[in-house]
């Protein structure tokens, strides 16, 4: 039996949750959280999006609402970049050790971290997510998915946005500002101080 690239996209996404929370434990001590009622903005937002991406959806629909069948080479293509993203987001929780956290948080010994993936964007665990769902979108073809990747992508930059915040008061304004001014927020290439 050969592996769909449907079948193969979702075997990614599950592999990769799974290795994620499994990876949870692998965190320093938190000194300060942010406050978590302030949080549940962009976790509605990227949950619903998570909903659409992943909830909605079945291989064999062929209704008014599906907008494209991708081939098989393309739906591959699609499976390669889903890889890419998540692959992506592994570098950047390895590059960073026991400083990564579900929440936004300042661990123990926390400092800028502006090397390997995060010299390249400031967020990469999230940069990755979004390529991985905006590949998952176009394989699926459908506007529940390619909404639901778009919010990911909102919910994304909300936190980003939360967290730059948290971490300036908390590191410095000075060293982060610094890290700002020279690393695109998401985009490779993009605006340095969005």
């Amino acid at each position: 039996m050969v592996m769909s690239p449907q079948y193969a996209a979702v075997l990614l996404w599950a592999a990769w949750a799974l290795s994620w929370f499994a990876a949870a434990i692998w965190s320093a001590r938190t000194a300060k959280r942010f406050d978590f009622g302030s949080q549940l903005g962009y976790r509605i937002v990227t949950i619903i999006g998570a909903i659409l991406l992943f909830g909605l959806y079945t291989h064999s629909y062929s209704g008014p609402a599906r907008l494209w069948y991708l081939d098989e080479a393309a739906s591959w293509a699609m499976v390669g970049l889903i890889a890419i993203g998540l692959l992506f987001t592994w570098w950047a929780r390895i590059h960073l050790g026991a400083l990564w956290s579900g929440f936004i948080t300042r661990k123990e010994g926390h400092h800028v971290v502006d090397t390997g993936p995060y010299s390249i964007v400031r967020h990469p665990i999230y940069t990755g997510l979004i390529l991985a769902a905006f590949a998952t979108a176009a394989q699926r073809g459908t506007p529940p998915a390619i909404l639901g990747a778009a919010l990911m992508a909102v919910g994304f930059w909300m936190k980003a946005r939360l967290e730059e915040n948290f971490l300036r008061q908390e590191l410095g304004a000075e060293a982060y500002d610094s890290y700002r001014r020279t690393v695109p927020m998401l985009l490779p290439f993009g605006p340095k101080s969005a």
